[in-house]
């Protein structure tokens, strides 16, 4: 695994749980925490043959992984999935908010109840339910939260995806109000939002015109890949590197943003 040239001590033998992570950003993590020599639990939801195939790279390059499968769509498997990962790896320092999707691209004057839920509960309600499940695990030693925010949050997003900007929203806000709550036990709660990221993500709700369209605004010049986000998530998963940062948000998007 290439991250494995960049050696951050503290993050060894942490025991860490990635959500979404059977691929794109949160595969990334995975392989990347892995190489850290965390232990890694890797939450995936339908995509069993590719979580199945992260592992075994991960277990091939020598890392330390153990797959959890559960619907975030769904509070009772979010709090069932944590408490998989919690026994497995002996306990929790880190949890790594990743999981969510668009579920479709929809205008706000066509949305639905329906629509509005299914957005919200995977990508909002999840992160609470998540969050709190692991509390108790992360106040018996301190540790971190890191949820996964967008662009979107900031820029209200855009072409049906409002619903899906807006439930980001409430993650980094959500992640401010945590952060407040959490410190004194010594939990460090910080969010990365990432930019147009080439992940499964827009292959599945973006097309190529639509990349091509979302380039033009980039100052960078290119559209980002997974492992452009990795630094930021092992950054504020180390206590030495980011032990006084709390509560922020740190954007990752080639320029595109600049708040």
């Amino acid at each position: 695994m290439a991250e494995a040239t960049l050696n951050i001590p503290d993050l060894a033998g942490k025991a860490v749980y990635i959500t979404g992570a059977s691929t794109g950003i949160g595969a990334a993590l995975a392989r990347a925490f892995a190489a850290q020599g965390a232990k890694v639990a890797a939450h995936y939801n339908a995509s069993k043959a590719a979580a199945e195939a992260l592992a075994e790279e991960i277990k091939g390059a020598g890392g330390s992984v153990h797959l959890v499968q559960a619907d975030f769509s769904r509070s009772d498997d979010v709090r069932r999935a944590v408490e998989d990962a919690a026994a497995a790896l002996g306990g929790l320092d880190g949890l790594i908010n990743n999981a969510g999707g668009m579920v479709k691209r929809i205008p706000y004057s066509e949305a639905t109840d329906d629509d509005y839920d299914a957005v919200m509960d995977l990508n909002a309600r999840s992160v609470v339910v998540a969050s709190k499940a692991a509390i108790p695990h992360l106040k018996k030693k301190g540790g971190f939260i890191v949820n996964t925010s967008s662009i979107a949050a900031r820029n209200g997003a855009g072409g049906g995806a409002g619903l899906y900007g807006s439930s980001k929203a409430f993650v980094s806000n959500v992640t401010r109000g945590m952060a407040k709550e959490l410190i004194p036990f010594g939990i460090r709660v910080n969010a990365v939002a990432p930019g147009v990221i080439t992940t499964p993500f827009h292959e599945r709700y973006s097309t190529p015109e639509l990349l091509d369209a979302m380039l033009k605004t980039v100052p960078q010049g290119r559209l980002g890949v997974a492992e452009d986000c990795v630094g930021a998530y092992l950054f504020l998963a180390s206590g030495a590197l980011s032990g006084y940062v709390i509560g922020q948000v740190i954007e990752v998007n080639g320029g595109q943003l600049m708040p």
